[in-house]
């Protein structure tokens, strides 16, 4: 059943839709939607109509006013603790951070990680807690503009901000606007003390090893020094081996970062299977060739790949082939180690190796250039 008496009196051409009996009409449905309690409209100065705005009750908002500082309190301890975390591991007697050691690191990466997650996660908690406690709920709505703004807009926006700055409650409410200030200040400092990880300078420590004059050669993994004769007996061998250094710093005897550098493959070569490259000169001006560096049939290449630093550990017997197994560079053992396949644009350095009173193999010197892959000050070259 409809109100046909109100249709009867619509003028010609009005094509507002039958009301059903029961429901309001526009005008009382339109006054539903736009009544808002009286504590919005009195006192509103935010930036939108009091219409579009739901305040909180103060007691919402002093509640969520000490459970946001809380929150920023606790960011801002432990954005301290980990900036202090850089500092907890100091070098070692050997003038060598701590974490080189994989234990302390995993300790320190833990700590380090710990903290930056308590921090950010404290503002973020903060900030929901603020949103969702103090600042006011709006409902906006506007029509679809063109996009530049006009003067008169532009004009407002300062007052715009100011009042739904004001209405958010950063400028009244001291406690939370300082404790979110103070936990803001840690990690603007942190990327400061992250520069700490670029120092000190390397000078030329990336140009030697430990290496020298008659070092003999621990299996690596193992405090077993290596005979000439461990590898005499098979025409086609490869064993990797390390410095033999016992420093008690080190569960292995000797720091990662010189095991990074300093592991190499020893390789037993047929004497009739040596290429021209053998004959060539280890450095530029150098009368020593790479030949001269091998010792019976032996020959000792750094185990890492010049390309981007990965173990070059597999080696393929009948074509005296090394292969990097992260990007398949290839280096031919027989002729010093040049690339024959792969990114990698440099060969493999050598180490000049023999034998002491003893029969065990031994460095005679260090590498003819540096190991890994080529860094900003490399130079072509070096040296034993």
């Amino acid at each position: 059943m409809t109100e046909n008496n109100n249709n009867d009196k619509n003028e010609a051409g009005d094509e507002r839709p039958e009301r059903v009996v029961g429901t309001p009409s526009a005008s009382a449905e339109k006054r539903v939607v736009s009544e808002q309690p009286a504590e919005n409209e009195s006192g509103h100065a935010g930036p939108f109509e009091p219409s579009e705005t739901h305040l909180r009750s103060e007691e919402q908002m002093r509640r969520g006013d000490k459970m946001a500082s809380a929150w920023f309190i606790i960011a801002t301890l432990a954005g301290i603790a980990f900036i202090a975390s850089y500092f907890v591991f100091p070098p070692n007697s050997s003038g060598e951070p701590m974490i080189a050691d994989p234990q302390i690191a995993q300790y320190s990466n833990m700590l380090l990680g710990g903290t930056l997650t308590l921090a950010m996660f404290g503002i973020g908690a903060g900030m929901t807690v603020w949103a969702r406690n103090v600042m006011p709920h709006y409902e906006v709505h506007s029509p679809y503009d063109e996009l530049p703004s006009s003067d008169e807009e532009k004009g407002s926006f300062s007052e715009f901000f100011m009042k739904g700055a004001d209405e958010s409650g950063f400028t009244k409410r001291p406690l939370m606007r300082r404790t979110l200030l103070a936990s803001m200040i840690p990690l603007g400092i942190a990327p400061v003390v992250l520069l700490r990880d670029l120092g000190p300078v390397p000078r030329d420590v990336m140009h030697h090893t430990p290496w020298e004059n008659g070092r003999r050669m621990y299996i690596e993994g193992t405090h077993r020094a290596l005979r000439a004769e461990d590898l005499e007996n098979d025409p086609n061998g490869m064993i990797s081996a390390l410095p033999a250094i016992d420093d008690p710093d080190y569960p292995h005897g000797i720091s990662l970062t010189d095991q990074a550098k300093s592991v190499i493959l020893l390789i037993k070569v047929p004497e009739d299977d040596w290429k021209e490259g053998m004959n060539e000169p280890v450095s530029e001006g150098s009368d020593e060739t790479h030949l001269n560096w091998t010792y019976n049939g032996i020959v000792a290449y750094s185990k890492i790949c010049t390309h981007v630093g990965c173990p070059a550990a597999l080696y393929e017997r009948t074509t005296h082939r090394i292969l990097c197994p992260c990007h398949q560079s290839t280096f031919d053992a027989t002729d010093a180690a040049k690339v024959v396949f792969g990114p990698a644009h440099r060969g493999l350095p050598q180490l000049p190796i023999g034998v002491d009173d003893e029969g065990y193999l031994i460095s005679t010197g260090d590498f003819n250039e540096p190991t890994g892959p080529t860094f900003w000050e490399y130079q072509g070259g070096g040296g034993s």
